[in-house]
């Protein structure tokens, strides 16, 4: 048995979730805040059988769309200088960020 770690943009939540529903896919879903761009994420927390886990990746990576973004000027006044972005920037944001973990026991009470 797997455990699947996605981390995906909250505009691909409700996508990913609703294609992995219909894998017959169990998903927890976690709030979280992305550390460069202090923008919502969502931590999605999949148990899978061995066998099953390519076919749970492949759903994950056909969701969750990369795009382009504007990044406004992060003011350097309440933090480090040395993070400063001067002028707005475009970034590539989306995807998902995967991790996948060995389950040593589970249970269901």
């Amino acid at each position: 048995m797997k455990l699947i770690i996605a981390v995906v943009q909250d505009k691909d939540t409700n996508r990913v979730t609703d294609a992995l529903g219909e894998g017959n896919y169990k998903t927890t879903k976690l709030s979280s805040t992305g550390g460069f761009l202090k923008e919502g994420n969502t931590t999605l927390m999949i148990g899978c059988d061995d066998q099953h886990v390519d076919e749970a990746l492949d759903i994950i990576r056909d969701n969750c769309s990369q795009r382009e973004q504007m990044v406004a000027p992060i003011s350097p006044m309440g933090g480090n200088a040395d993070s400063y972005i001067p002028r707005p920037i475009e970034v590539e944001v989306g995807g998902a960020t995967v991790f996948v973990l060995p389950v040593e026991s589970f249970f269901q009470f």
